[in-house]
């Protein structure tokens, strides 16, 4: 951890958990489909696969593209997410990145990790935002970090729960 991407009390990560009733199978099976992926997204950031029939994530390293809109990034944009972790069932992370003319991607420095654990009457789900990567020169162009507050992850949750527990997944 550098003092330059830290907050000012020093972290460079942030979580929130929370008991989704349903097994990690059909949790970890939401996760890992990109068609879906949007499902775990409170607002409309998060628009939709970039392919147009997305295969299921299998392996680390494999991409996804993810459409998104945010009006602070002027509109609509694409992200390219390599699987940095990928345990079926208990794990899943990704690291955002972007594409560079040339077809390479280029990541940003953060990640998203969805860590599975079976309970009683579910499964806890503790969602993590790390950006302890990231350069400098990225959180000045995103305007500090996290771009996210425990907050929305805590929306990210919920938004993840109502589409496993209703069956929307």
């Amino acid at each position: 951890m550098t003092s330059d991407n830290a907050t000012m009390n020093g972290t460079t990560s942030i979580f929130a958990e929370r008991t989704v009733h349903a097994s990690p199978q059909e949790v970890f099976a939401l996760l890992a489909d990109p068609a879906r992926h949007h499902l775990t997204e409170p607002r409309d950031w998060v628009r939709g696969s970039l392919e147009g029939q997305p295969v299921p994530i299998t392996e680390v390293d494999q991409v996804f593209g993810m459409e998104m809109f945010n009006t602070h990034r002027g509109g609509r944009y694409e992200m390219h997410n390599r699987i940095t972790v990928l345990e079926p069932d208990r794990a899943i992370a990704w690291a955002p990145g972007q594409r560079t003319p040339d077809g390479e991607i280029v990541a940003g420095g953060w990640f998203w990790r969805y860590d599975l654990e079976s309970v009683a009457d579910g499964t806890r789900v503790r969602l993590t935002y790390d950006w302890a990567e990231t350069p400098l020169e990225t959180i000045e162009l995103i305007g500090g970090m996290p771009a996210v507050s425990e907050r929305y992850l805590g929306k990210s949750l919920a938004s993840l729960a109502a589409a496993v527990e209703s069956g929307e997944s």
